[in-house]
């Protein structure tokens, strides 16, 4: 059988096999993942609801926490005598206006239940609280988040009160906060147009507005089962609806959202349509790419059965380039030690016939002159070890007496793309005349570049990074300063330790700022860091200065 024929047996044979094992499961994908789809597709709907649900519950509890961590410190920081004083309980309500839209009035209540002061609009000053619930709450728990209710003010709001004790005297510090400002943040909780986000209390009483369920201090009816589940399904409005429920921590209160699982089918549906379209299409595009690739394919294999020949001779010749790599890093080391020892033997014989006088040797002249010969020859053969070294990429490349600043510039040049995507300034303020320095240029970039990197990383996105050349105490210096979070407090000593990394798993390997460190020590320098007072971290590179400074133009600030 002819090698053409060969190829055509293998053609008809992929092609067949190909179509075969291809076609079947897409027939079988047409089938049975659509229902698998839809299942996933309610199980998501049900997470996605219970995911914002936990979200905007975690919110509202931090909406909670935010003025009652205000309350406290107001109640630390001013004492009752202060607090009680005209006009002071006015000034402070100001204050927390000014940062929060949602106080409407404040007020300092004493043992026996009286406002014994009040800042506000409403005419509650001397008010007795002590037969109301949420006065004996407090009373007994130190903090109270009240349902929302309409007391003396006669209007819809809730009051957030803390217990204070100063030696034998306790008083409490009270809050109304407008209900209004609450119920916009919890209808934001909602997915969609049709959907709806209300807090209940334990009596299903309404705290909020709903689109839904009903008005303010109503009571909902929701159809919820008798057992505690995170989601459910049940009726409001006369329409089926999903629910998730969520309790909150500061308030003997729920937040349930509501949404209409229908509106989320009508996409599913459009999806199961347009994948049938897609199936069917993806098969005949399937049928006509697998002949087409067959075909290269298979041109492809004959035309690279012509050049197996050449390929296997390309790589005996790079197999013997390798050995000899490995060879010359053997060869050059075991050359090195010898040559060692014969220059050494040299410079010992020069040595002596310094102590001999030329008059009593009759080869003094040529002793010496051979000395010197023999250690500029091994000079030579150090030369041709260093370059097997090379040739064996194992030899350290050598430095270099370079300015400083140009070489800060070009490493700095490499990340001026990615930091304008991230809306970060890169500052450059660089010493004038340019520090001199004895590096390998390479090695240096590669710890500036790092160090750059790192403090876009720590940035994020909207930040300054600020590169400065300078000379102090002798040395030149070079610190990368940025407006990130700041290096993490007490973990400083560790940064430079192999594998540390304060970044996210799978984000850092915790070499690089190791690989500085080394870098650094291997150049005769030095690298530091700490915080910023301003904010922000500081990393801090010393290298000694070698010879006199470059001819820069005056202190200039690249941006």
């Amino acid at each position: 059988m002819t090698s053409s024929q060969n190829y055509r047996r293998l053609r008809a044979s992929i092609l067949g096999m190909t179509l075969c094992f291809a076609l079947v499961p897409m027939l079988l994908v047409g089938i049975l993942i659509p229902n698998q789809f839809t299942s996933l597709y309610h199980e998501k709907t049900i997470r996605e609801v219970e995911n914002v649900a936990q979200a905007k519950a975690r919110s509202i509890d931090v909406f909670f926490e935010e003025r009652i961590a205000q309350l406290n410190y107001l109640a630390s920081f001013y004492n009752y005598e202060e607090l009680t004083r005209e006009g002071k309980l006015a000034e402070v309500l100001r204050v927390l206006q000014h940062y929060s839209q949602s106080y409407v009035d404040l007020g300092v209540i004493d043992m026996d239940g009286t406002h014994v002061a009040y800042a506000g609009a409403y005419a509650v000053r001397h008010a007795n609280y002590k037969n109301e619930l949420w006065f004996q709450a407090v009373q007994r728990h130190g903090v109270y988040v009240s349902d929302v209710f309409m007391g003396f003010r006669q209007f819809p709001h809730i009051s957030i009160a803390i217990m204070r004790h100063e030696g034998d005297r306790s008083w409490i510090l009270r809050a109304t906060i407008d209900s209004e400002v609450f119920n916009s943040i919890v209808q934001a909780s909602k997915l969609s147009a049709q959907g709806d986000a209300f807090v209940i209390n334990a009596d299903n009483i309404l705290q909020t507005n709903s689109r839904m369920a009903g008005a303010l201090m109503t009571k909902a009816n929701l159809g919820m089962p008798a057992h505690k589940e995170l989601s459910f399904r049940g009726t409001l409005g006369n329409k089926e609806m999903l629910f998730a429920k969520i309790p909150l921590v500061h308030a003997q209160w729920s937040l349930v959202v509501a949404e209409d699982p229908s509106e989320h089918l009508t996409l599913l549906w459009r999806t199961r349509f347009f994948a049938a379209i897609g199936i069917l299409l993806g098969m005949l595009a399937l049928g006509f790419s697998t002949w087409f690739i067959t075909r290269m394919l298979v041109s492809r294999l004959e035309a690279a059965d012509k050049e197996k020949a050449t390929l296997n001779a390309s790589l005996l010749q790079t197999g013997k380039m390798a050995a000899l790599g490995k060879m010359a890093a053997g060869v050059a080391h075991e050359i090195n030690n010898p040559l060692m020892l014969i220059r050494e033997t040299a410079g010992w014989i020069k040595d002596l016939m310094e102590d001999e006088k030329p008059e009593n040797m009759v080869h003094y002249n040529d002793i010496t002159t051979s000395a010197g010969k023999i250690e500029q020859h091994v000079d030579r053969a150090k030369d041709v070890t260093h370059r097997l070294l090379g040739f064996a990429r194992s030899v350290n490349p050598n430095p270099e007496s370079m300015l400083l600043n140009p070489m800060v510039e070009q490493a700095i040049g490499f990340l001026q793309n990615e930091a304008s995507h991230r809306s970060i300034l890169i500052q450059q303020v660089l010493a004038s005349p340019s520090p001199r320095v004895l590096v390998d240029v390479g090695q240096l970039q590669q710890v500036v570049l790092n160090l750059v990197d790192n403090a876009l990383d720590a940035i994020g996105h909207d930040g300054t990074v600020t590169v400065v050349t300078a000379i102090e105490d002798n040395n030149a210096v070079i610190r990368v300063q940025d407006t990130g979070p700041g290096l993490p407090e007490g973990r400083v000593e560790h940064l430079f330790d192999p594998f540390f990394t304060t970044k996210a798993p799978g984000e850092g390997t915790g070499l690089g700022l190791s690989i500085c460190f080394s870098i650094m020590e291997k150049l005769g320098g030095s690298i530091t860091c700490h915080n910023r007072p301003e904010g922000g971290a500081e990393f801090i590179l010393q290298l000694p200065i070698h010879g006199q400074a470059g001819p820069m133009a005056g202190p200039c600030n690249h941006q």
